[in-house]
């Protein structure tokens, strides 16, 4: 099991779950940040942090977000495992799933 970012943080990354996640297993996509499963460690600390609450215990996701699990591990089909988001940097692509989402506007 792992934790899977949902629909809300497209178009807003806010990044406090990157700073709190202990093994640096949240990458940055274009529009949205995703956890890698298998470097997740199911530790929780992202879940409460994220100021949009867009971060779900995989069996908890919303029925209408169901995608997105397929999504974060969708994102990693090329990249693997890299073994640390901070040395990988940010990407310029998203999982399949994120470009038929339209642009979101958030209140910062």
């Amino acid at each position: 099991m792992t934790y899977v970012i949902a629909f809300p943080c497209v178009d807003l990354k806010d990044k406090a779950c990157i700073e709190e996640c202990p093994v640096d297993c949240i990458y940055e996509g274009d529009r949205m940040l995703y956890i890698q499963p298998d470097e997740c460690v199911d530790c929780g600390a992202c879940e409460p942090v994220c100021p949009v609450e867009a971060i779900f215990y995989e069996d908890d996701v919303p029925g209408e977000w169901k995608d997105y699990t397929a999504a974060n591990a969708e994102f990693f089909v090329d990249l693997g495992s890299p073994g640390g988001a901070a040395k990988l940097g940010a990407q310029d692509f998203d999982a399949p799933l994120i470009a038929t989402v339209p642009p979101q506007e958030h209140d910062h």
